[in-house]
């Protein structure tokens, strides 16, 4: 069990201290409670521009990576549908360094026309070479919509068309700053062997000046209960055929979120799960497969997704699919296998 202190300051940044002597790197988490669901439907991918746009310099300090790198930090981030995060690891002797760099980018960053259009072309980049311009890439960007017709879900956090990141400006990315980046839409964590005293000292001291924000996230429309089967065939320029089956799930915190986890684990995870075995090994019915659970605040999905061996038709595939989950549907998995 991870032994902790929590509190809040009086602007809303909600702060989570964890006491490790045994390491001398402290580590810094950064999360903010904001993601692509979040975003206006006309306006989709913001969440991700600005986990490029937070590094290319505060109001304060404009070369953010060369101030952690001279002090022996490293540092990363990664959007979600739910929430974007920073974090940092550096020597614990160096920690205000850190908490100050943090501070200074949430209190304001170097907005300027400059710095959007940069980090615009690397998201634009970023949006080609992942999602359009290799085999497969946009299987998220169609499955999306197609499970989700009312919730923000229905967009892959790098957004739902590119246009929206071509025509963004520079009014848009202050507001959508000004609503989401504010303390108490944050959650600052630190771990390692940390004087608690001084550590508390100065995150009051850079963070807590800071306003805090006043807007209030609307409540999102919930997506309704599917009640027919959904299917959609595309065919591009790909070497092999790929089958994905989605099906809805519960939230991260619903009690049979675990339950998903392990299911999908009991059919890919590994050398000796289900599917590798049975549909790759024994029947050589694909050549790949896999199984996962997204994971979301709200509902989310549990996805099945892959590539048929070699004159295999997809109706074929599914089948063999639907056998292995009617199979685990009407037998009790054994001990042995779960453990």
């Amino acid at each position: 069990m991870v032994s902790f202190e929590s509190y809040t300051l009086a602007n809303g940044l909600r702060v989570i201290l964890h006491l490790d002597n045994t390491t001398p790197i402290v580590a810094v988490n950064l999360l903010y409670q904001v993601g692509s669901r979040n975003e206006n439907p006309n306006r989709t991918g913001f969440a991700h521009l600005f986990e490029h746009l937070m590094f290319g310099g505060s109001k304060n300090i404009p070369k953010y990576d060369k101030v952690l790198q001279a002090v022996g930090g490293e540092n990363n981030a990664f959007t979600s549908n739910d929430v974007t995060n920073y974090y940092i690891s550096l020597p614990v002797q160096n920690l205000e360094t850190a908490l100050w760099l943090e501070s200074d980018r949430m209190n304001e960053l170097a907005f300027s026309e400059n710095a959007l259009q940069i980090q615009r072309n690397v998201v634009i980049e970023e949006f080609k070479q992942s999602y359009l311009n290799q085999p497969y890439g946009d299987l998220m960007l169609l499955l999306r919509p197609l499970a989700y017709k009312v919730h923000p879900y229905q967009w892959n956090t790098i957004g739902k068309d590119i246009k929206h990141i071509e025509e963004a400006n520079l009014n848009e990315v202050k507001d959508f700053f000004y609503k989401f980046y504010r303390p108490n839409k944050a959650i600052l964590s630190v771990a390692g062997n940390l004087d608690i005293d001084k550590t508390k000292m100065w995150i009051d001291k850079w963070f807590g000046s800071i306003p805090s924000g006043s807007y209030n996230t609307p409540i999102l429309p919930q997506e309704p209960p599917q009640n027919e089967r959904r299917f959609l065939e595309v065919k591009r320029n790909v070497p092999y055929n790929y089958l994905v089956m989605a099906f809805h799930s519960c939230k991260r915190k619903d009690k049979d979120f675990y339950t998903n986890d392990l299911l999908s684990d009991i059919l890919s995870n590994g050398e000796s799960s289900r599917f590798r075995e049975n549909l790759i090994n024994k029947k050589r019915i694909f050549s790949s497969i896999s199984a996962y659970i997204t994971g979301n605040f709200d509902n989310g999905l549990f996805v099945i997704g892959g590539v048929p061996s070699e004159n295999i038709t997809l109706q074929h595939a599914e089948e063999a699919i639907w056998e292995e989950l009617n199979n685990l549907k009407t037998n009790l998995v054994s001990d042995k296998e779960l453990e």
